[in-house]
């Protein structure tokens, strides 16, 4: 079997995605995703990787995994050059997949479990559609109007409380919010007030409040705070026992997030923003995080994420990926979840899974009483809508054209 053509998608209203397909002579069609910087990426994928890939096997995953990060430059980072690779890798095992008649989950050993946990990132329905669309709403503005009953960005900012009883209705017993993200892009990351940190926690009094400790609350910081301001917060947040602080700082350098981690009795979860495996060993080697959480489409692919994964569980350390994009890389986490044996939870956005998700892919993994059960069929079990590509402002492009 041969690589014949590779294939990437951008949709006209999710511009930070990137959807690939590596179509093989044997009528085999792989599927793969990555996000931010779509242009860049495509570029890198139709520029750099399809020469090396065509006419080449693609079953020999991992000797295609090692080239594509081992590139002279943008290797140890969620560069361009690593989220094209991981885009390829997932298609990749998609492809072994369907040669073999097997889900990944099979294909990784088989599973450590027949469902993950999984918490509800409370975003909207476009969330992450641009690059700025997380700071556009702070706690005591006017309240938006929703889209819909799964506007959960709208409703943790004026709602916690009805948001944390929906959420508990429909079994889930997680949930992450981020109500300090406004204050950030105003000030910089670097200055906060008494007055400041008081009006961002309404959302944790509330929810408190509510439901008590019925329900567990990720504290998202999207790395916007210097070293001193996310001791502040984290301080702050302690009363309300936050199940991680998130991200609290740039991943620039190890010993910094120790000394934030050692500030604080709220776990430390890090990072979707780091890409391959020598950046996690390097955390891990600190005592810097508690969870690890890595992006199946900005890390490497499924190649690298298994082995991040088994790095963590060398140091008693437990997997989150991250998944507040696309619904490729979703399904790819699960799969890998249901294998790992540290799997922890599984991140969800039900604003995403009930909507624009089943507008891109023929199936989902249910999501049933607090937990996702991974797809069977062959693969990653899941294809893109047919009509995907033929939709008005959908751009293909092809490698060879």
């Amino acid at each position: 079997m041969k690589i014949t053509t590779i294939e990437t998608l951008r949709l006209p209203e999710r511009p930070n995605l990137l959807l690939v397909q590596v179509h093989t002579d044997e009528g085999l069609t792989g599927l793969g995703e990555t996000s931010r910087g779509p242009g860049p990426v495509e570029a890198q994928i139709h520029d750099i990787v399809a020469p090396a890939l065509l006419g080449e096997d693609p079953l020999a995953i991992q000797k295609h995994n090692r080239a594509l990060l081992s590139t002279y430059l943008g290797f140890s980072a969620s560069s361009t050059e690593v989220r094209a690779a991981s885009a390829i890798d997932i298609a990749l095992w998609d492809i072994l997949g369907q040669a073999t008649g097997q889900p990944i989950h099979q294909l990784l050993g088989g599973r450590s479990r027949e469902r993950i946990r999984v918490y509800n990132t409370c975003a909207g329905y476009h969330y992450n559609t641009t690059t700025v669309a997380r700071r556009q709403m702070a706690v005591g503005d006017a309240a938006a109007k929703p889209e819909g009953p799964y506007d959960d960005q709208i409703a943790f900012t004026h709602r916690a409380d009805e948001l944390a009883l929906s959420l508990l209705e429909e079994g889930y017993t997680a949930m992450k919010i981020w109500p300090f993200d406004p204050l950030a892009a105003d000030r910089g990351g670097s200055l906060l007030t008494a007055r400041d940190i008081d009006l961002a926690l309404e959302p944790f009094r509330r929810i408190r409040h509510a439901v008590g400790n019925r329900i567990e609350i990720m504290a998202e910081f999207h790395s916007l705070w210097n070293l001193q301001q996310a001791k502040q917060i984290a301080a702050a947040l302690e009363p309300y026992a936050p199940f991680w602080s998130e991200d609290p700082i740039r991943m620039c350098d190890v010993s910094t997030l120790q000394e934030y981690a050692r500030s604080t009795s709220i776990p430390v979860c890090a990072s979707e923003t780091l890409g391959g495996l020598h950046p996690f060993r390097d955390v891990l080697e600190g005592q810097a995080a508690d969870v690890v959480m890595l992006d199946v489409g900005w890390c490497g692919g499924l190649t690298e994420a298994r082995k991040i994964a088994a790095l963590a569980e060398a140091w008693q350390r437990p997997v989150a990926p991250h998944d507040c994009n696309g619904p490729v890389v979703w399904v790819a986490s699960i799969h890998l979840m249901a294998h790992i044996p540290n799997a922890l939870v599984m991140e969800v956005v039900r604003a995403y899974t009930s909507t624009w998700y089943r507008d891109l892919l023929t199936d989902l993994p249910e999501v049933r009483d607090g937990y996702v059960h991974t797809l069977d069929g062959p693969g990653l079990g899941t294809r893109l809508q047919p009509d995907l590509a033929t939709r008005p402002g959908v751009t293909v492009r092809r490698s060879p054209a």
